[in-house]
């Protein structure tokens, strides 16, 4: 016995658009207002994640999978334009520490093209700028990272250390003293080039998903694509 799928018809793609959690910070005695996240609408935000206070999410940013971005204690967090947090992404800080960007504290500020990579941990107090690579379960805490650097995978920057513009560091390293901050090399072409790849793609990405997420919406939360009901009628 064989099933045979109806011919000229597909099945109903149906996904769950708002299956990420998204809330105001819980008022507590160290953070007593109650703010609720501001997101762009071409940003992306993907299935799981949760984004919880005073986050500011700009123009085209993706989130994938899985990512937590937790405004409860440290607050508030930026997070620029085309910026990308892939999955398993943490970002958390600690309470009334902050760190002034454009006359402004944030515990968190990421510029615009950052790139995070999957389970990378950015903690506050911390500033990231432009055009940063986080790689893969790389760990900033206290720490100012400036443009164009290069975070290899395992990485661990803190200890309040600068990193200084287009500085590579290298797989595993632990940059917890200015003096290791400042002896870094210089970020290779091949890095830099894969980490604009990186970029690139995930804007894409933010895109492509926005539109496979569905363009009709049910009033249950669900939506698909407005060509599934087309295939019904015929």
């Amino acid at each position: 016995m064989s099933l045979e799928k109806p011919v000229g018809q597909r099945p109903a793609e149906i996904n769950n658009r708002y299956s990420y959690f998204v809330t105001s910070n819980p008022a507590t005695s160290f953070n007593r207002v109650s703010v609720y996240p501001t997101i762009d609408k071409t940003a992306f935000i993907g299935p799981f994640s949760s984004i919880i206070g005073d986050v500011r999410i700009k123009k085209e940013v993706f989130i994938g999978c899985n990512v937590t971005i937790r405004a409860d204690e440290g607050t508030p967090f930026h997070i620029g334009n085309k910026t990308n947090l892939q999955d398993g992404v943490i970002l958390h800080g600690l309470k009334n520490m902050r760190l002034t960007v454009h006359n402004e504290q944030y515990s968190i500020y990421l510029g615009n093209k950052v790139s995070a990579a999957h389970g990378a941990l950015i903690h506050g107090p911390c500033i990231v700028e432009d055009n940063t690579f986080v790689g893969f379960n790389a760990i900033v805490f206290n720490a100012i990272v400036e443009d164009g650097c290069y975070i290899d995978l395992a990485a661990i920057v803190t200890n309040g250390v600068r990193i200084p513009p287009n500085s590579y560091v290298p797989i595993g390293a632990i940059i917890d003293t200015q003096r290791k901050a400042n002896v870094l090399t210089k970020v290779s072409e091949a890095n830099e080039n894969f980490a604009k790849s990186v970029v690139k793609t995930n804007g894409e990405l933010a895109q492509a998903y926005s539109l496979k997420f569905g363009d009709t919406i049910c009033s249950c939360g669900l939506c698909c694509n407005s060509n599934t009901f087309k295939n019904l009628e015929e």
